[in-house]
């Protein structure tokens, strides 16, 4: 269950990361710990997410987040990057994964399945395009709940 300081936080993160170049992925706050550890993942959408794009995030971030005392009591801020393991979303990651094995679900069965794992060729405006063993699968954009990249055991 999302924390329901998030929105507020994603909220305030956008301007600010908006400002420095930047894109906030998601957020999570995690209140079992001692001291509470609110972590922003955060995305350059021009180049690969750097330490340098972290730290200037993570400072400017403190900085409002500090003026809204939003968060009352001591907390830790992260702010990384989600890393390769995530969801593709943007044109930019299709294209930077291509021939990367991926995994795409769909809403409903697809021509006897809801799952398929392949090598990504490409994603359009109809149409996800998989290479299967040679054979080439073109799964339908409305039926795509997700594509994610295939992390092997």
């Amino acid at each position: 269950m999302t924390h329901p300081l998030i929105p507020q936080i994603i909220d305030l993160a956008n301007p600010v990361a908006d400002a420095l170049g930047l894109e906030v992925v998601g957020a999570v706050f995690q209140t079992n710990q001692r001291p509470p550890i609110l972590r922003v993942d955060i995305r350059n959408p021009d180049q690969d997410t750097s330490l340098d794009d972290c730290e200037r995030m993570s400072h400017a971030l403190e900085e409002v987040l500090d003026q809204t005392s939003i968060i009352p009591d001591a907390y830790v801020l992260e702010v990384s990057s989600p890393g390769i393991s995530r969801t593709l979303t943007t044109d930019r990651e299709f294209q930077s994964f291509k021939g990367f094995t991926v995994i795409v679900n769909t809403s409903e069965p697809y021509a006897g399945h809801q799952e398929w794992v392949g090598q990504l060729i490409r994603r359009d405006e109809a149409s996800v395009h998989l290479n299967q063993k040679g054979r080439a699968i073109a799964i339908p954009v409305n039926l795509v709940t997700r594509v994610q990249l295939f992390e092997p055991d």
